[in-house]
């Protein structure tokens, strides 16, 4: 989804840690989190519309949207990590 030399430059823009790509089950749930209306952003608003992938942060506390192939790179966009059940 993302070209592999444009991932190994992305970084989380609060901590600048690497990112890299969500796997299908985690883009999955998030989905669902979404569709149940449940999901919120760092920001606190509700995130609203699927997610084509994500990024994931390296210490694996944030995930950043990617939406229509773009990455949403900003600090209130990220989801908030593990999912509350």
């Amino acid at each position: 989804m993302i070209d592999p030399e444009l991932l190994e430059i992305l970084a989380c823009p609060e901590t600048h840690q690497p990112l890299a790509m969500a796997d299908a089950e985690l883009v999955a749930s998030l989905n669902e989190a979404i569709e149940a209306g449940g999901l919120v952003n760092v920001g606190g608003a509700s995130v609203e519309g699927s997610l084509d992938g994500g990024l994931v942060r390296e210490d694996g506390s944030i995930v950043y949207p990617i939406r229509d192939r773009i990455p949403v790179l900003l600090v209130d966009e990220g989801i908030a990590l593990p999912l509350a059940e």
